[in-house]
């Protein structure tokens, strides 16, 4: 109540980027501080409703999605404020400065953003020694951290799979898990890399890599928009096993627009860029339960998509979702929102009698 009813409405105010980067360098600076993470820790950070997928232990299931930390910047913080995992970038193999500002826009009366970012970030490299740097200091969080991989703007389309594999070499030795983004709007053209035969090869490419059998391989997903049909889900669950994925990430903002209640959400309305927030928690949900069904509850989603509370989380859950990530969650409802989340989730499971969170999986995603 205190940071919806007070502080929100200060931290708004101001231009969107303008305070996300503030808040990041905060945070930023609390996480090399080990008695300031120690600190936020205490506050923030729910009892365990533990889970293991891909041989990695996941504290909880509530993660931070790709687009808050593209550079690494508050790695250490993120597990200190209760997330069970963090995806970070997303990341290209050249640097680059992204969309001209302004690029980030709120829907206030939707619980809503609108962003064209353009994955600005500093270049795989760069993050590779940020990351670097939080090992050598022993900062590294106690969660699992996955990498959200996108293609460079210069880089033309055909030459994608060397783009995306260049950023995994990079990486690999530094976390746990990659996503393959090909279904953000904000890059030219980078969404015909969705295409079935397009996406194969930059899978290929990047797993003739992964599974070289000299290092133990690293979990490979995929991020999927919810913009895409049904035939196009399944194209694209077709192959998993091909690929050899390991799970997929659904779903990424919308090029879509919700009716407008007024003239100023209309005009906001207008900015092109990808939506996020309340608006897309039902076609997000539709989603994760369509590719539940689709790979017979076999592959691991994770759900993302306008979660807010604990009821928004258990049903993407519910749905079929492994894992569920938020983003605009945290800009609306602040930072105990993953603490709120796990502790929701928790009481629910008690609820139902449901002994374990795997039970309760994809127990609303019908046949």
């Amino acid at each position: 109540m205190f940071y919806r009813n007070i502080l929100r409405p200060v931290l708004f105010r101001r231009d969107s980027e303008e305070i996300h980067d503030f808040t990041l360098s905060q945070l930023g600076w609390v996480s090399r501080n080990p008695l300031l993470l120690s600190t936020l820790e205490s506050f923030l950070k729910p009892a365990p409703l533990p889970l293991d997928l891909w041989g990695l232990r996941f504290p909880n299931p509530v993660g931070l999605a790709a687009g808050m930390d593209k550079h690494a910047a508050a790695l250490p913080a993120w597990s200190a404020m209760g997330f069970g995992f963090c995806e970070l970038g997303g990341v290209t193999w050249h640097p680059q400065p992204g969309n001209p500002r302004p690029r980030m826009f709120r829907a206030l009366a939707d619980g809503a953003l609108i962003n064209r970012m353009g994955f600005n970030n500093s270049g795989a490299l760069a993050m590779a020694d940020t990351l670097a740097h939080w090992k050598e200091k022993k900062l590294w969080p106690g969660h699992p951290v996955g990498v959200n991989l996108g293609k460079s703007k210069i880089t033309p389309l055909n030459e994608a799979p060397h783009d995306y594999t260049e950023s995994f070499k990079a990486l690999r030795d530094w976390v746990d898990f990659f996503v393959v983004n090909v279904s953000s709007p904000n890059t030219p053209n980078l969404r015909q890399l969705q295409d079935k035969e397009a996406l194969q090869e930059i899978l290929h490419s990047i797993q003739s890599l992964n599974l070289d059998g000299k290092r133990p391989p690293k979990p490979l997903l995929v991020k999927v928009a919810p913009d895409l049909t049904p035939t196009a889900l399944d194209e694209i669950a077709e192959l998993v096993s091909p690929c050899s994925l390991s799970g997929i990430v659904a779903t990424n903002t919308t090029i879509h627009r919700p009716p407008a209640s007024g003239a100023k959400l209309q005009q906001i309305y207008t900015e092109t860029g990808g939506l996020s927030g309340r608006p897309l928690k039902k076609r997000s949900t539709e989603v994760v339960r369509h590719l539940y069904r689709a790979t017979g509850g076999k592959l691991p989603i994770i759900g993302v998509g306008g979660i807010f509370n604990a009821e928004d989380a258990w049903e993407k859950i519910t749905a079929g979702a492994s894992l569920v990530q938020v983003y605009s969650g945290l800009v609306y409802e602040g930072p105990q929102l993953a603490r709120r989340i796990v502790e929701g989730l928790s009481f629910r499971l008690e609820l139902e009698g449901l002994p374990t969170l795997n039970s309760a999986i994809g127990i609303a995603a019908g046949k």
